[in-house]
Protein backbone atom coordinates (compact mmCIF):
# COMPACT_ATOMS: atom_id res chain seq x y z
CA UNK A 1 0.00 0.00 0.00
CA UNK A 2 2.73 2.49 0.61
CA UNK A 3 4.49 1.73 -2.54
CA UNK A 4 1.14 2.26 -4.28
CA UNK A 5 0.62 6.17 -2.25
CA UNK A 6 4.42 6.73 -3.17
CA UNK A 7 3.81 6.31 -6.74
CA UNK A 8 0.48 8.28 -6.87
CA UNK A 9 2.38 11.04 -5.05
CA UNK A 10 5.48 11.33 -7.67
CA UNK A 11 3.22 10.53 -10.61
CA UNK A 12 0.87 14.15 -9.06
CA UNK A 13 4.08 16.06 -8.69
CA UNK A 14 5.26 15.66 -11.53
CA UNK A 15 2.02 15.63 -13.91
CA UNK A 16 1.53 19.16 -11.97
CA UNK A 17 4.61 20.87 -12.08
CA UNK A 18 3.61 23.57 -14.28
CA UNK A 19 3.10 26.59 -13.35
CA UNK A 20 -0.28 28.62 -13.20
CA UNK A 21 -0.83 31.96 -15.26
CA UNK A 22 -2.07 33.93 -12.44
CA UNK A 23 -2.25 36.90 -9.74
CA UNK A 24 -0.94 35.27 -6.74
CA UNK A 25 0.25 35.96 -3.32
CA UNK A 26 3.69 34.78 -2.34
CA UNK A 27 3.67 34.61 1.63
CA UNK A 28 5.49 32.27 4.01
CA UNK A 29 4.34 30.24 7.21
CA UNK A 30 5.80 29.18 10.35
CA UNK A 31 4.71 27.17 12.59
CA UNK A 32 4.92 23.80 14.88
CA UNK A 33 4.30 19.99 14.03
CA UNK A 34 2.87 17.79 17.09
CA UNK A 35 2.12 13.96 16.25
CA UNK A 36 3.60 10.62 16.58
CA UNK A 37 6.17 8.19 14.32
CA UNK A 38 6.70 4.53 13.61
CA UNK A 39 8.36 2.48 12.05
CA UNK A 40 8.24 -0.31 9.47
CA UNK A 41 10.50 -3.27 8.95
CA UNK A 42 12.36 -6.63 10.33
CA UNK A 43 10.69 -6.32 13.50
CA UNK A 44 7.69 -4.77 12.26
CA UNK A 45 6.23 -6.08 8.54
CA UNK A 46 3.02 -4.36 7.89
CA UNK A 47 1.26 -3.37 11.30
CA UNK A 48 0.95 0.92 10.66
CA UNK A 49 1.10 3.19 13.75
CA UNK A 50 2.26 -0.14 15.56
CA UNK A 51 4.12 1.41 19.09
CA UNK A 52 3.51 4.63 17.71
CA UNK A 53 5.66 6.94 19.68
CA UNK A 54 5.32 11.00 20.31
CA UNK A 55 7.01 13.20 18.02
CA UNK A 56 7.17 17.41 17.24
CA UNK A 57 9.13 20.04 15.22
CA UNK A 58 9.01 23.30 13.65
CA UNK A 59 7.99 23.51 10.18
CA UNK A 60 8.41 26.32 7.51
CA UNK A 61 6.42 26.82 3.81
CA UNK A 62 7.20 29.43 1.39
CA UNK A 63 3.30 29.39 -1.01
CA UNK A 64 4.60 30.56 -4.61
CA UNK A 65 0.63 30.20 -5.45
CA UNK A 66 -2.28 28.57 -4.79
CA UNK A 67 -1.60 25.66 -5.86
CA UNK A 68 2.26 25.12 -4.84
CA UNK A 69 4.71 25.40 -2.38
CA UNK A 70 7.88 24.45 -0.61
CA UNK A 71 8.41 23.08 3.08
CA UNK A 72 11.06 23.00 5.05
CA UNK A 73 10.75 20.50 8.23
CA UNK A 74 12.92 19.75 11.28
CA UNK A 75 11.22 17.25 13.14
CA UNK A 76 11.97 14.82 16.34
CA UNK A 77 10.67 11.31 17.03
CA UNK A 78 11.39 8.10 18.23
CA UNK A 79 10.37 4.69 16.68
CA UNK A 80 10.57 0.87 18.54
CA UNK A 81 10.16 -2.44 17.37
CA UNK A 82 9.85 -5.52 20.07
CA UNK A 83 9.07 -9.03 18.28
CA UNK A 84 7.75 -10.10 21.69
CA UNK A 85 4.80 -8.25 20.88
CA UNK A 86 4.26 -9.85 17.14
CA UNK A 87 1.67 -12.24 16.67
CA UNK A 88 4.53 -14.56 14.54
CA UNK A 89 5.83 -17.72 16.33
CA UNK A 90 9.22 -17.08 15.08
CA UNK A 91 9.44 -13.57 16.03
CA UNK A 92 8.28 -14.10 19.63
CA UNK A 93 11.38 -17.06 19.37
CA UNK A 94 13.57 -14.52 17.46
CA UNK A 95 12.76 -11.86 21.07
CA UNK A 96 14.80 -9.23 19.06
CA UNK A 97 13.71 -5.30 20.61
CA UNK A 98 15.41 -1.95 19.69
CA UNK A 99 14.26 1.84 19.87
CA UNK A 100 15.81 4.62 18.45
CA UNK A 101 15.38 8.66 18.33
CA UNK A 102 14.74 9.89 14.72
CA UNK A 103 16.42 13.69 14.08
CA UNK A 104 14.92 14.57 10.34
CA UNK A 105 15.40 17.93 8.18
CA UNK A 106 13.59 17.52 5.38
CA UNK A 107 12.47 19.73 2.28
CA UNK A 108 9.56 19.31 0.65
CA UNK A 109 7.21 20.02 -2.54
CA UNK A 110 3.35 19.93 -2.05
CA UNK A 111 0.52 20.22 -4.22
CA UNK A 112 -2.90 21.10 -3.47
CA UNK A 113 -5.40 19.53 -4.90
CA UNK A 114 -7.80 22.76 -4.76
CA UNK A 115 -6.55 26.47 -4.85
CA UNK A 116 -5.61 27.48 -1.38
CA UNK A 117 -4.68 30.60 0.64
CA UNK A 118 -3.95 30.90 4.51
CA UNK A 119 -7.02 33.39 6.12
CA UNK A 120 -8.61 33.43 2.22
CA UNK A 121 -12.46 32.68 3.11
CA UNK A 122 -12.89 31.58 -0.70
CA UNK A 123 -10.30 28.95 -1.00
CA UNK A 124 -10.46 27.92 2.84
CA UNK A 125 -9.17 24.27 2.80
CA UNK A 126 -7.73 21.67 0.46
CA UNK A 127 -6.34 17.96 0.98
CA UNK A 128 -2.68 18.02 -0.73
CA UNK A 129 0.46 15.70 -1.66
CA UNK A 130 3.71 16.32 -0.89
CA UNK A 131 7.70 14.68 -1.43
CA UNK A 132 11.05 15.50 -1.24
CA UNK A 133 14.48 14.50 0.45
CA UNK A 134 15.05 14.14 3.72
CA UNK A 135 18.42 13.72 6.03
CA UNK A 136 18.10 11.59 9.40
CA UNK A 137 19.91 10.70 12.15
CA UNK A 138 19.22 7.68 14.20
CA UNK A 139 20.63 5.22 16.75
CA UNK A 140 19.04 1.89 18.03
CA UNK A 141 19.53 1.31 21.42
CA UNK A 142 18.61 -2.35 23.51
CA UNK A 143 17.70 -2.82 27.09
CA UNK A 144 19.03 -5.02 29.89
CA UNK A 145 17.35 -4.47 33.44
CA UNK A 146 17.12 -0.72 33.51
CA UNK A 147 19.96 0.19 30.94
CA UNK A 148 19.77 1.11 27.24
CA UNK A 149 22.85 0.10 25.54
CA UNK A 150 23.49 1.73 21.87
CA UNK A 151 23.33 -1.25 19.44
CA UNK A 152 25.67 0.19 16.84
CA UNK A 153 29.38 0.00 17.99
CA UNK A 154 28.60 -3.37 19.36
CA UNK A 155 28.30 -5.26 15.97
CA UNK A 156 25.70 -7.63 16.91
CA UNK A 157 25.98 -9.06 13.12
CA UNK A 158 29.97 -9.37 13.16
CA UNK A 159 31.13 -5.82 12.35
CA UNK A 160 34.28 -4.89 13.10
CA UNK A 161 35.32 -8.70 13.50
CA UNK A 162 36.72 -11.51 10.85
CA UNK A 163 33.02 -12.55 11.05
CA UNK A 164 31.65 -9.36 8.71
CA UNK A 165 33.27 -7.85 6.60
CA UNK A 166 30.68 -5.04 6.42
CA UNK A 167 31.68 -1.56 7.88
CA UNK A 168 30.02 -0.61 10.65
CA UNK A 169 26.24 1.25 9.39
CA UNK A 170 25.91 4.85 9.13
CA UNK A 171 24.02 6.63 11.49
CA UNK A 172 23.03 9.87 9.77
CA UNK A 173 21.55 8.47 6.34
CA UNK A 174 18.77 10.21 3.32
CA UNK A 175 15.30 9.52 2.83
CA UNK A 176 12.83 9.90 0.72
CA UNK A 177 9.27 11.49 2.48
CA UNK A 178 6.37 11.30 0.35
CA UNK A 179 2.61 11.35 1.90
CA UNK A 180 -1.10 13.17 2.09
CA UNK A 181 -2.62 15.87 4.05
CA UNK A 182 -5.50 18.14 4.27
CA UNK A 183 -4.74 22.01 5.24
CA UNK A 184 -7.01 24.55 6.43
CA UNK A 185 -7.79 28.06 7.83
CA UNK A 186 -8.77 28.92 11.07
CA UNK A 187 -8.02 32.55 11.16
CA UNK A 188 -7.05 35.37 9.11
CA UNK A 189 -3.26 34.16 10.21
CA UNK A 190 -3.65 30.86 11.50
CA UNK A 191 -3.72 27.57 9.39
CA UNK A 192 -3.97 23.94 10.55
CA UNK A 193 -3.00 20.79 8.29
CA UNK A 194 -3.28 17.41 9.20
CA UNK A 195 -0.25 15.37 7.69
CA UNK A 196 0.57 10.95 7.32
CA UNK A 197 4.32 11.16 5.60
CA UNK A 198 5.81 7.63 4.89
CA UNK A 199 10.31 7.81 4.62
CA UNK A 200 11.71 5.37 2.17
CA UNK A 201 15.53 4.68 3.56
CA UNK A 202 18.31 3.10 1.89
CA UNK A 203 18.93 1.30 5.37
CA UNK A 204 18.43 -1.83 6.99
CA UNK A 205 19.65 -0.94 10.32
CA UNK A 206 16.99 1.18 12.15
CA UNK A 207 16.69 -1.70 14.20
CA UNK A 208 20.14 -2.96 14.08
CA UNK A 209 18.74 -6.44 12.32
CA UNK A 210 19.49 -7.28 8.70
CA UNK A 211 21.35 -10.55 7.96
CA UNK A 212 22.21 -13.40 9.65
CA UNK A 213 23.46 -14.77 13.36
CA UNK A 214 27.30 -14.93 14.02
CA UNK A 215 29.27 -16.81 16.46
CA UNK A 216 28.23 -15.18 19.93
CA UNK A 217 31.55 -16.04 21.56
CA UNK A 218 33.83 -14.23 19.13
CA UNK A 219 31.36 -11.58 19.42
CA UNK A 220 31.93 -11.26 23.04
CA UNK A 221 35.90 -11.60 22.41
CA UNK A 222 35.75 -8.53 20.16
CA UNK A 223 32.56 -6.41 21.50
CA UNK A 224 31.91 -7.53 25.02
CA UNK A 225 29.21 -9.77 26.14
CA UNK A 226 26.50 -7.09 25.99
CA UNK A 227 27.05 -7.46 22.12
CA UNK A 228 26.91 -11.01 22.46
CA UNK A 229 23.61 -10.72 24.09
CA UNK A 230 22.33 -8.41 21.88
CA UNK A 231 23.08 -10.49 18.56
CA UNK A 232 20.89 -13.09 19.73
CA UNK A 233 18.44 -12.74 22.93
CA UNK A 234 16.48 -15.96 20.83
CA UNK A 235 14.16 -17.56 23.21
CA UNK A 236 16.41 -21.17 22.30
CA UNK A 237 18.91 -22.84 25.03
CA UNK A 238 20.80 -23.50 22.02
CA UNK A 239 22.80 -19.67 20.58
CA UNK A 240 25.32 -22.01 18.86
CA UNK A 241 22.80 -23.85 16.75
CA UNK A 242 21.11 -20.26 15.72
CA UNK A 243 24.66 -19.54 13.31
CA UNK A 244 24.28 -18.44 9.85
CA UNK A 245 20.84 -18.81 10.07
CA UNK A 246 18.81 -15.60 8.94
CA UNK A 247 18.07 -12.99 11.43
CA UNK A 248 16.75 -10.56 9.45
CA UNK A 249 15.64 -9.49 5.72
CA UNK A 250 18.07 -7.87 3.87
CA UNK A 251 16.67 -8.10 0.64
CA UNK A 252 14.40 -5.49 2.13
CA UNK A 253 14.91 -1.44 3.58
CA UNK A 254 13.14 0.06 6.63
CA UNK A 255 10.88 2.25 6.78
CA UNK A 256 9.69 5.46 9.37
CA UNK A 257 6.62 7.51 9.21
CA UNK A 258 5.66 10.72 10.92
CA UNK A 259 1.85 11.32 11.13
CA UNK A 260 0.35 14.70 13.20
CA UNK A 261 -1.12 18.18 12.91
CA UNK A 262 0.73 21.28 12.30
CA UNK A 263 -0.45 24.91 13.32
CA UNK A 264 0.90 27.53 11.42
CA UNK A 265 1.63 31.45 11.19
CA UNK A 266 1.64 33.69 7.90
CA UNK A 267 4.89 35.29 8.61
CA UNK A 268 3.76 38.36 5.24
CA UNK A 269 2.66 38.34 2.01
CA UNK A 270 3.83 39.93 -1.36
CA UNK A 271 1.70 40.02 -4.92
CA UNK A 272 3.19 39.29 -7.28
CA UNK A 273 2.25 38.50 -11.13
CA UNK A 274 3.22 34.89 -12.24
CA UNK A 275 3.36 35.18 -16.29
CA UNK A 276 3.22 31.95 -18.53
CA UNK A 277 5.32 31.88 -22.13
CA UNK A 278 4.36 30.24 -25.46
Amino acid sequence: MVKRIALFTCSVLVLCSAGFAQKSKKYQEFGIFLGGSYYLGDLNHAQLNSLTQPAGGVVYRYNFNPRFDIKANLLFGSVKGDDSQSGSPSQITRNLAFKSPITELAAEFEFNFLEYTLGNSKTPFTPYVFGGIAGFHFNPQGQIGDNFYNLQPLGTEGQGTPLNSDKRYKLTQISLPFGIGIKASISRMIGVSVEWGWRKTFTDYIDDCSKVYVDPTVLASYHGPASAYFSDPSLNTDHNANIGKQRGDSSTKDWYSFVGIMLTFKLRAKEMKCYSYN
